[in-house]
């Protein structure tokens, strides 16, 4: 009979539950507009800035690709800030540094103010593409954590979509206004979010790092699928953070070493003498992120009305309502991909993904190549075969490649080097994606824009092969049984509970 009765018992807790997650991680992931809108709206506006400011390529493509290389700072600062403060006061702190560089770009009367403006927004980009992915793996139940953890490239997409809208809303104005507008207006949804993520639960697994163990109880039962589900969850992070299972409470002394030593154990573990599981489990973390960006991702959303301008089309209005359609096509895959990632798994979304990118770069290029071999001529099949393929480019990267990344970076590292590890990942995001903007239009001009996308197709087929010698599906894994997965020992990876321990353990709430 108890049998009988348990469906009727969990399936409403059910729903709620992954509701009540379902939000958490859209407030944590909205973070990620920041980045997506910058991303989008510089598309556009450097098209004006270049003649106002009166600057040339070099200048445009280190102020294009510099944001990246300054989220570096804000992307360190955010493992040991999350650490410190929680990921929640982390996210809050992240929207505050971006609204000053919002603030200070759109008021930039010169080169050098623009350049100090885009330092402050990179260290608040920096801060939201770590924190964002941590904080929903952290509190999101096993069976929806791809579906919620690939929100925060959802709404990098989505604010590139605002940026190009903005774009084309703003293009009217006057020359010396109009890049204004577009960064300026960045600074106000920045504030929005700020308010409404002070409304969110902290981690589970940070308030269990510090001995809360009342408050994550509360959070994991709204967070988990079953009453069953929380305390198995409890009892591996309790495990996870080096609390016997036998200590109780609403707060416990957590057994640790002082701030140094602990933090010279996070280093030795994954830096200095990682043992071979953990060596895996790193260089597929900074090695999914740097083939997400070396596969010319930027180079493509950054650069997409000098390509169109390349394939043929002219005039103001058209190159930004092409580039608008691109913006619509990411943001359509990708939601897509949030609704397959917990279903067909992460593993073969990823695959199908970068092959369809290789085929997509590969005509792109030709299209481009047989463009720029006939000056003077238009070509509508060599122009259509490049919107058409830009278009199927961003679409196989939105269903795999680009949610992926933050998925699967976010799940696999153990908690204890977790924020260091992600931290990693996102720098070498960053830095290849900095490279990236910052030469394309040097490569272009080197080996022809048609040339620059055949080599990042070939940087595609060395992801393929990568991924598919390296990457294991993590899909319904529990982060704390992530190790196994890539060969660590039994006294590597947290024992887990006894059964009969994990069922008693919600009598005790």
């Amino acid at each position: 009979m108890a049998s009988d009765e348990l469906p009727a018992a969990v399936e409403p807790k059910k729903k709620g539950n992954v509701r009540f997650a379902f939000t958490c991680a859209i407030l944590a992931s909205m973070t990620s507009i920041l980045l997506g809108y910058d991303i989008g709206v510089m598309s556009g506006a450097s098209l004006y800035i270049k003649n106002d400011l009166k600057i040339n390529d070099v200048q445009l493509e280190v102020l294009m690709g510099i944001l990246n290389v300054y989220s570096l700072i804000g992307s360190f600062a955010a493992g040991r800030t999350s650490d410190w403060i929680g990921r929640r006061y982390t996210i809050v702190l992240a929207a505050v540094i971006f609204f000053a560089g919002a603030f200070l770009m759109g008021f930039a009367v010169n080169y050098g103010m623009l350049m100090f403006g885009r330092f402050v927004a990179g260290i608040g980009v920096g801060y939201a593409l770590m924190i964002a992915p941590v904080y929903t793996a952290e509190v999101s139940p096993a069976s929806a954590r791809g579906f919620l953890t690939s929100f925060p490239e959802v709404f990098i997409n989505f604010g590139i979509l605002l940026g190009y809208v903005s774009n084309f809303a703003f293009a009217h104005l006057p020359e010396n206004l109009n890049w204004r507008v577009m960064l300026g207006i960045g600074a106000a949804p920045s504030v929005v979010l700020a308010l409404m993520v002070l409304g969110m639960p902290e981690s589970p697994r940070w308030l269990v790092m510090k001995g809360r163990l009342a408050e994550a109880k509360v959070v994991l039962d709204k967070t988990s699928d079953t009453p069953e589900e929380a305390a198995e969850r409890l009892a591996d992070i309790k495990a996870a953070a080096g609390i016997p299972a036998e200590l109780d409470g609403d707060v416990v002394e957590v057994p640790q070493n002082s701030g140094g030593e602990e933090e010279s154990r996070v280093w030795r573990e994954l830096i200095l003498k990682p043992s071979p599981a953990m060596r895996r489990i790193l260089l597929t973390g900074i090695g999914i992120h740097f083939f997400q960006q070396a596969s010319g991702i930027d180079a493509v959303v950054l650069y997409s009305p000098r390509v169109f301008k390349a394939a043929g089309i002219t005039g103001t209005n058209p190159l930004l309502g092409t580039t608008c359609a691109v913006g619509v096509t990411k943001t359509l895959f990708i939601l897509v991909a949030t609704f397959l990632l917990d279903k067909v798994g992460r593993r073969p979304l990823l695959l199908t993904s970068v092959a369809g990118m290789v085929v997509s770069l590969v005509l792109l290029g030709t299209g481009l190549t047989i463009v720029s071999h006939n000056p003077g001529t238009r070509i509508p099949g060599a122009v259509g075969l490049a919107i058409a393929s830009t278009m199927a480019y961003v679409a196989f990267f939105s269903i795999g490649m680009g949610p992926i990344t933050w998925v699967y970076s976010s799940e696999i590292f153990p908690l204890h080097v977790r924020a260091l590890g992600c931290a990693l990942g996102v720098a070498t995001n960053r830095v290849t994606s900095g490279v990236v903007s910052m030469t394309f239009i040097s490569l272009s001009n080197a080996i022809s824009i048609g040339g620059g996308f055949f080599l990042y197709g070939g940087m595609a087929v060395l992801a393929f092969v990568f991924f598919f010698a390296y990457l294991p599906e993590t899909r319904g894994r529990t982060l704390e049984g992530m190790g196994k997965l890539f060969g660590m020992t039994d006294d590597e990876v947290p024992k887990p509970q006894e059964k009969k321990q994990l069922e008693m353990a919600p009598a005790t709430h």
